[in-house]
């Protein structure tokens, strides 16, 4: 109960923003006892806490003696008993002259409010000189100061400073350690919700020259990294009244680390932010939070200062060198701790965004030109690495041995050109070697290696001309393009500037293939067993190219692009259709089809001379057939169509005939056959069109083997 008590009313005694005094000015742990308020008004007051509560150093306090201290034991130390105070979340220390250096230790613990536990001692960090832009309102109103450190919720403090060793001279004037409560009970944006991130800005580079450029094509707006804005992380504008100031462009980005501790948690980063920005403005005198962008260790980035992340806002992060720059911070410190890959990727990321808006890769180096700080005087120049440390340009650990010996990583990844660029897939058009096959709309994929985050686009390019252009997530495009031969290519545009192409060749056919003859259908030799064996021909031809022939009637069969000719069978006495279908490489296809009967006339309906003997049996077609052995018989048939076939038994010992038609001499056939062959179709004829034919058969009276034995006569119409 005790307990509780203390906390509530070091909460009341901590709403005084500025006390005084030698050593303290909180009341000490046996003074809070004295203080009273009702327990409903003293939480309130804890509620609405002040934003800074301050503690002097003043250089009139008593010295103590010999202090141990974490560089050692050191003398003419000022310390500060534990104190209970209101709640407050971070802390650091300031003094009047921001050109002075501190020249002195300042280490610091606090006690938790959860459980009331002190931590140990810390050292707070001092960079120098106040990083303010000299000559600016801001520089002269601001104190030199300390890094803030991040402890979390607490309700006390005790504080100690020496001069140590290696530190001459008296403690600066105005120094006191200042808490900072970054509450805010009154804003109840969730930090973590997405709605408050910011959206891409509209910014886009020029068309490289050279290639000319489609009247309708608008280029994506180029994009801002995703960053919780500054609604976002809860940012207290009430406490920011004087307006952005900008340079004239970004030319290097400077990295820094916060310095405080590693063992935050990301939920709390927002918090951390919003103290950062109340040391800066209550307890630095800046405008505003001096950096433009800071990251947490989980790689969520937050908006600095305000002005909008698209334009050039002046900050106070970099002492000298803030004119022309802008600055990430990452939350925590890296002087023996790598920052992890998904942080890099976010400093590499913002890099390249500001860099790259204003034409620069943000590789190499470039000239600057110093407002004066502690390692370049006012006028001088730095050749600076356009990803720089902020050492780089002052006497400082910023932004930690680890984190800057990553930066070469980092500036690789921030000036990579696109990586891994290639068209997947084309639909719409076949490939064939290298050549894509369309009748004119297509829609090519592609794929990049690449982050999504370090792209700013992709355009596609038509015969060098900019036809389209995509969103960074875009990875198809529909096209339309006129007949002929044409270069069609993807370039991935990234932040930085930089690009790569991949390059397909397109040819737009829009001719239909074409049947320079037939399909034509004509009787072939072979069996007649129950179905008459027939052969369609034709020839097609495409100027680009044939991709595919198929028959689609009476059954569909796949053929060779290059074949002229299909061998099937139609049974007798059946309408049948026959179609084919030609594709050629682009998808243009076309279609014809032939229609025939077959029919089959007995040898019985022949107009028959000599002697005909009639052989009975199943073999035969019709169960009948008849043979001669007597030289000159002869059978005539008479019918109307465009081919016909004489059908036959062959055996070992059967003879020849003479074949006539229409009267005119047409060969001579063997019917000798090592085997006995029933049902046969030995000898064809077609002609282009159905007509009025007769066709003859004599016998030839063969020596040996003068019989023959005929089954009829084939025909189509």
């Amino acid at each position: 109960m005790e307990k509780t008590q203390r906390r509530i009313m070091a909460a009341v005694v901590g709403t005084t923003v500025a006390m005084s005094g030698a050593a303290a000015v909180l009341a000490g742990e046996g003074g809070a006892a004295a203080v009273r308020e009702p327990l409903a008004a003293a939480a309130r007051s804890a509620l609405a806490g002040p934003i800074l509560q301050t503690i002097d150093l003043a250089p009139g306090s008593a010295p103590t003696g010999r202090v141990a201290s974490r560089a050692g034991s050191v003398t003419g130390a000022r310390a500060v008993a534990p104190r209970t105070t209101g709640r407050f979340s971070l802390i650091g220390a300031t003094w009047d002259d921001p050109r002075r250096a501190l020249g002195a230790a300042v280490e610091i613990r606090t006690r938790r409010a959860a459980d009331g536990a002190w931590t140990p001692w810390q050292r707070l960090e001092s960079d120098g000189a106040s990083p303010a832009e000299p000559g600016t309102g801001e520089a002269r109103a601001a104190r030199g100061s300390t890094d803030p450190l991040w402890v979390g919720e607490s309700d006390g403090v005790q504080a100690r400073v020496a001069a140590g060793p290696g530190r001459a001279g008296p403690l600066p004037d105005g120094l006191r350690v200042d808490l900072i409560n970054p509450t805010n009970p009154t804003d109840s944006t969730d930090p973590t919700d997405p709605a408050p991130r910011i959206a891409p800005a509209a910014h886009a580079l020029p068309v490289p020259a050279g290639l000319a450029r489609g009247a309708a094509v608008t280029l994506p707006p180029r994009p801002a990294p995703s960053v919780v804005s500054r609604a976002g992380w809860g940012a207290n504008e009430a406490i920011v009244t004087g307006s952005p100031e900008y340079s004239s462009d970004v030319q290097v980005v400077f990295v820094h680390h916060t310095a405080g501790t590693n063992s935050y948690r990301c939920a709390d980063s927002a918090s951390i932010v919003r103290a950062i920005e109340a040391y800066h403005v209550k307890s630095n005198h800046w405008n505003d939070i001096g950096y433009n962008f800071l990251v947490d260790k989980c790689g969520t980035l937050f908006e600095g200062r305000r002005g909008g992340i698209t334009r050039p806002v002046l900050g106070a992060h970099t002492l000298g060198f803030n004119t022309r720059s802008s600055a990430i911070a990452v939350l925590g410190n890296y002087s023996g701790r790598a920052v992890p890959a998904r942080v890099k990727r976010v400093i590499a990321q913002v890099a390249a965004y500001k860099i790259g808006a204003y034409g620069s890769a943000p590789v190499g180096r470039v000239a600057m030109l110093s407002s004066g700080s502690d390692r370049y005087a006012k006028g001088s120049t730095a050749m600076l690495n356009r990803i720089s440390g902020h050492r780089d340009t002052g006497k400082t650990e910023c932004p930690g041995n680890t984190l800057y010996a990553q930066l070469g990583s980092i500036r690789s990844l921030a000036g990579a050109g696109p990586g891994g660029l290639a068209m997947t897939k084309v639909n719409g058009a076949a490939k064939v070697g290298g050549t894509y096959y369309t009748r004119g709309t297509l829609r090519p994929f592609w794929q990049v290696g690449t982050p999504t985050t370090m792209l700013h686009r992709f355009d596609v390019l038509v015969d060098d001309v900019l036809t389209a252009s995509a969103t960074r997530t875009g990875r198809e495009q529909l096209l339309t393009l006129s007949p002929g031969r044409h270069t069609v290519q993807i370039r991935a545009v990234a932040l930085n500037g930089r690009t790569a192409v991949t390059t397909a060749t397109v040819l737009v056919d829009q001719d239909l293939p074409e049947f320079t003859s037939g399909p034509g259908l004509s009787l072939r030799t072979g069996s007649l067993n129950g179905i008459v064996p027939v052969r369609l021909r034709w020839n097609v031809t495409d100027v680009g190219g044939l991709g595919s022939l198929a028959l689609t009637t009476p059954a569909p069969v796949r053929l060779e692009p290059t074949a002229t000719a299909w061998a099937g069978s139609v049974r007798v006495g059946a309408d049948t259709t026959y179609g084919l279908r030609a594709t050629d490489l682009a998808g243009n296809a076309r279609s014809v089809a032939v229609r025939t009967t077959a029919h089959l006339a007995a040898e019985t309906v022949a107009e028959q001379t000599g002697t005909w003997r009639e052989l009975p049996g199943t073999a035969y077609l019709g169960a009948t057939a008849v043979r001669s052995t007597a030289a000159d018989s002869s059978l005539t048939w008479s019918f109307t169509g465009r081919s016909a076939a004489l059908a036959v038994s062959r055996t070992t010992v059967s003879g020849r005939v003479r074949v006539l038609v229409d009267g005119q001499p047409a060969g001579i056939v063997d019917l000798r056959s090592p085997e006995t062959l029933h049902r046969r179709a030995v000898w064809t004829r077609s002609w282009a069109t159905s007509a009025r034919h007769t066709v003859r058969i004599e016998v030839e009276g063969t020596a040996g083997r003068p019989g023959v034995i005929v089954d009829g006569l084939a025909y189509l119409r």
